[in-house]
Formats: C-alpha cells, sequence, structure tokens
C-alpha cells in the first residue's frame, strides 16, 4: 500500500468514569488498521504530575513498564506493543510532570525572551509538540493518541485544548475524536442511559471538540432506537456510534469492533483507502489455540503485589500468548510471598506445575520467596526467577548450598558479610530515584551449549532490564563448581544476566524483564520454554502418579 507522507492522527478521549479500556480501544483500532497494510503507532499522554510512573507504587497504577530505549511508561504502552508488535519508544509516553519540567527548564534558560510563561499557549505548545515528534519521524501513516483521565478532570483541561488546536491546525480528514464512554444498565428499571453519554459529549463540546465516533462500554447489546439517540443528542451519525461490550479475552475486542466496521468508519473519517481487506491469518490462530488448549498447567506466581493482577500484567500476558504457541491452558495461582514460610510452603506451592519467582523492590515478603526457591530447587519444580527472582534464587543457592547463612542482597541488609546481590557500580552515587536504574535494552552474550543458548536459539540477544543491583562476581567461581551456572553476561561491563542450574529439570533466572518483549505475533522463547518444561513436569507427575496406583 501506498504510504502518506503527513500522517493523520486519531485522538482518544474518555468520559464517564475511568477505567473503560481505553487502551485496548486504542491498541485494537492500531491492530485493524494495522491489518489493513497502514503504518500505525499510539502514544500516551497522562495527565499526573509525576514525570513518569517509575517512582508510584504498583498498587496504585499497575505495573511499570520500559521501553527498549529506557523510558518508564504506563501499562498501556505495554497493550500497544502486545497489540501492534511494533516496539515503542519515550517518545510514546507523555506526562503532565515531563511537559512541565520541559516548560520550566525553558523558561529558566531564557527561551521564551522575558514573556510571561502560561498555561496557552507555552504548555499546549510543548504537548502539541510532542504528539507532533512521531510524525516527524516518517515512519508512520497514523498517529493514535490515548488521553488519559476523563473528560472534565482538571488534570486533562491542557490536552483538550491542545486537541481542539491540532483539530483546527490539521484541516478536514486529517485528524480525528474518538470518545470513549459508559452507557449503563439499570437493572431496577430495566433501561440503558445514555444521559451520562450525553452529558460526557457535551462536555467535550465545551471545550470545542467534536467527537467523530463514540465507543460505548456496555453490559448488554444497545438496541437501534438508543444508538439512534446518541447519534442524535451527540451529533455523530449513526453508523458512528459503535459498541464495545466485556469480551471472554482483550485480544477478542478487535474483532468484536471490527465485526461493526469501526475500522472503516475510522478509516473513512481520514478519508484513506479502505479497500484492503485486513489479514488476520495470525490473530485468529493464536485465538483459537487460545480457546482450544490441549492441556492445562498451573503456575504459581509468587510476589509481594498480587492483590492487585495489573502489577504483573506483562507475565500474565506473556503467559497467554506462550500457552496459545504451545496449546496450552496456563492457570496462574497468585501467592503472597509474605504469607510463605518453612512450614506451610508444601501446601502453598502443591500440586503446581511451574513456579514463576516475581520482580519487586524492598524487602517485604523477600524470606517468602527465598523459601520458595528452595522448594523449587530440591523438588525439581520448572522455575523462572525474573529481575529479582533472579536474585532470589542466587541469596537461596548461596545460603543453602554454599553454606552463607547469612547471605543477602545489599539491597535488603547493608551490612551482611555475603552480598552475593550488590549495588551496581555505577549507581553508588546515585541519589534520584525516578529514570535512574540500569534502564532499557542491554546486550547479553550467552554460553554456548547451555540451557538458555537452546532457548533463544542464538549467542546474542537483547532485553530490557530495570534494575539497581546485580550478581556479585565475588562469587563466580564459587557458582560454577557448584553448578548453578552464569550463563549470559553483558560484553561491556561483565555483569551476570542469566544463572541456570546444571542438574535441575529447569532452574533459570534472569535479571532482563523478558515479559516486555512478548506480543501476539511474536510470543517470548523464555516463556515458551518454560511453560513447556512445566507442562513436562505435570505430565512426569501424572505418570508417577499411575504408576503408584499399580
Amino acid at each position: 500500500m501506498e504510504t502518506n507522507k503527513t500522517p493523520k492522527y486519531i485522538f482518544v478521549t474518555g468520559g464517564v468514569t475511568s477505567s473503560l479500556g481505553k487502551g485496548i480501544v486504542a491498541s485494537s483500532l492500531g491492530m485493524l488498521l494495522e491489518a489493513r497494510g497502514y503504518r500505525v503507532t499510539i502514544q500516551k499522554l497522562d495527565p499526573y504530575i509525576n514525570v513518569d510512573p517509575g517512582t508510584l507504587n504498583p498498587y496504585e497504577h499497575g505495573e511499570c513498564y520500559v521501553t527498549e530505549d529506557g523510558a518508564e511508561t504506563d501499562l498501556d504502552l505495554g497493550h500497544y506493543e502486545r497489540f501492534l508488535n511494533r516496539a515503542t519508544s519515550r517518545a510514546n509516553s507523555v506526562t503532565t510532570g515531563r511537559i512541565y519540567q520541559t516548560v520550566i527548564e525553558k523558561e529558566r534558560r531564557g527561551d521564551y525572551l522575558g514573556k510571561t510563561v502560561q498555561v496557552v499557549p507555552h504548555i499546549t505548545n510543548e504537548i502539541k509538540r510532542r504528539i507532533k515528534l512521531l510524525g516527524n519521524t516518517g515512519d508512520y501513516d497514523i498517529i493514535i493518541t490515548e488521553i488519559g483521565g476523563t473528560v472534565g478532570d482538571i488534570e486533562s483541561l491542557p490536552y483538550i485544548e491542545t486537541i481542539r488546536q491540532l483539530n483546527w491546525e490539521l484541516g478536514e480528514h486529517n485528524s480525528l475524536v474518538i470518545h470513549l464512554t459508559l452507557v449503563p444498565f439499570l437493572a431496577a428499571s430495566g433501561e440503558l442511559k445514555t444521559k451520562p453519554t450525553q452529558h460526557s459529549v457535551r462536555t467535550l463540546m465545551e471545550s470545542g471538540i467534536q467527537a467523530n465516533v463514540l465507543v460505548t462500554r456496555t453490559e448488554h447489546h444497545l438496541p437501534k432506537d438508543v444508538k439512534a439517540k446518541l447519534a442524535q443528542f451527540c451529533n455523530v451519525r449513526k453508523e458512528n456510534v459503535i459498541e464495545c461490550m466485556d469480551a471472554d479475552t482483550i485480544y477478542e475486542v478487535p474483532f468484536l469492533l471490527h465485526e461493526q466496521n469501526f475500522d472503516e468508519v475510522v478509516l473513512k473519517g481520514l478519508d484513506l483507502p479502505t479497500n484492503q481487506d485486513p489479514d488476520f491469518t495470525v490473530w485468529k490462530k493464536f485465538l483459537n489455540n487460545h480457546k482450544n488448549p490441549k492441556n492445562e498447567i498451573e503456575i504459581a506466581l509468587v510476589g509481594k503485589y498480587v492483590s492487585l493482577h495489573d502489577s504483573y500484567k506483562s507475565i500474565t500476558e506473556a503467559f497467554t500468548h506462550a500457552a496459545a504457541t504451545c496449546e496450552t491452558s496456563v492457570k496462574v495461582r497468585w501467592v503472597y510471598s509474605g504469607d510463605i514460610t518453612e512450614d506451610n510452603v508444601g501446601e502453598m506451592l502443591k500440586g503446581v506445575s511451574g513456579i514463576l519467582i516475581a520482580p519487586g523492590f524492598g524487602d517485604r515478603g523477600i524470606l517468602g520467596k527465598i523459601i520458595a526457591a528452595n522448594y523449587a530447587r530440591r523438588n525439581n519444580v520448572p522455575t523462572l526467577g525474573i529481575c529479582l527472582g533472579m536474585q532470589i534464587m542466587a541469596i537461596e543457592f548461596a545460603r543453602n548450598v554454599l553454606g552463607y547463612e547469612k547471605a543477602d542482597s545489599a539491597e535488603m541488609d547493608l551490612t551482611t558479610p555475603h552480598p552475593v546481590i550488590s549495588l551496581m557500580e555505577d549507581q553508588k552515587d546515585v541519589s534520584d530515584k525516578g529514570g535512574t536504574m540500569r534502564l532499557g535494552n542491554w546486550k547479553c552474550e550467552l554460553t554456548e551449549g547451555s540451557k538458555i543458548n537452546n532457548v533463544y536459539k542464538t549467542t546474542t540477544i537483547l532485553e530490557r532490564h530495570r534494575h539497581r543491583y546485580e550478581f556479585n562476581n565475588e562469587y563466580y567461581t564459587e557458582f560454577v563448581e557448584n553448578d548453578f551456572l552464569p550463563v549470559g553476561k553483558n560484553p561491556e561491563t561483565d555483569l551476570v544476566e542469566i544463572l541456570e542450574h546444571k542438574q535441575h529439570p529447569y532452574y533459570i533466572g534472569v535479571q532482563f524483564h523478558p515479559e516486555y518483549k512478548s506480543t501476539v505475533a511474536s510470543p517470548h522463547p523464555l516463556f515458551i520454554s518454560f511453560i513447556e518444561a512445566a507442562l513436562s513436569n505435570k505430565q512426569n507427575d501424572l505418570m508417577h502418579a499411575t504408576r503408584e496406583k499399580i
């Protein structure tokens, strides 16, 4: 398909309430447009004043997603990558904190030549500049911009004003506004209520923006008369009122929207060709495998933030992608590491086919993770440790195999006589917490013939990181002599990136975050191998159980 030199812009706003799923709708639209041959990217404008989510509590904000170039971003960027199979960057994530920080830095340098710095035009101009950064690369035909929060929020006002200005500047058919709202169902009266959506659209219009497409979250199908009412009172065409009901999986949403011609409506609004049929081959195969698994396994996710599953969103989605490849259903057993003790570990992990020791920060729940790692190592349970999870596996090994009872991470105990995990050298003089960790893609060289080498089928990989502490190479030789092998190292710094146990069927710890790279079209090989190992473990357990009965 012939591509456009000047990209088209789509803005996705939300109304009535937060958490309606703007990120999933934006991602679904991006997937549909990519399937039609367009080059698409998605960016998120977040109204909070934090510069990035790096210092936010996972309980409040869910996981912090990390891009290849080291940006700490909102978890929606993970959805963008998983749906589009296209990497994002720091240009895809904008926060109010970053906007104001930039404007204030410019003012301090004297860039504004003594003018009074105001929201309009200085803040809005900076937002506008950030929105257009991706468009200026020439890499995309369509740029979808999701505005966080809800229309009417004080924090969102500068972004809404910026969209108003851009719509006018870009001209007809070069931009389009999609407004996502809630159409609630009142059980007492048995009615779908359109008034909240009408008020939300009116609030948007008071800011000078007319929504071109309405996407309505609803628990019930919208009858024709309800759609007609929404179209009439919200000034949109009837065919531009799209319903979005809950689906069994978020990966079905693109198809539910496509059935209502959502992608065609958007392309017509942008005056772009709709004659190329979308190619859904990969997605249909994925969904078919996902819905019709031949096997089922249960994996324990041992972590400290398990009460909010979004804290590990990329991990659970990586399970979904890899499980479909393996034609297996993965049930996650959420295990709070703070509840694990020596006395109950066998009961808490009983029956699982694999154990994932999750990433995290801080000393809460650490002992429970160490006990879980010890249980997994001694009982030959397939285990994958990610970031802190790898460090936990190293600490457990040092305590229970090497005999260093007080071995620990310097993050948890500065006075430990055996810091098998220590602060990275270039982190020792760092005082600021935000954006200062080892972040983004780093190269790793794999040992030929190792298990991890067989997983990746290459000797050089690039994976994303987010950590301050590292494996202490003073213990390197002792680990090798006792078969817990450092089989992945950064070639420039000699930092250990991967540990694997030589005698264990599958006991692998990685310092990086493989879950960030997993997508529907490209499931991560490490998660595929982990599920395969867990499936093999389950089958072996069933064989042993059958023999015992005989």
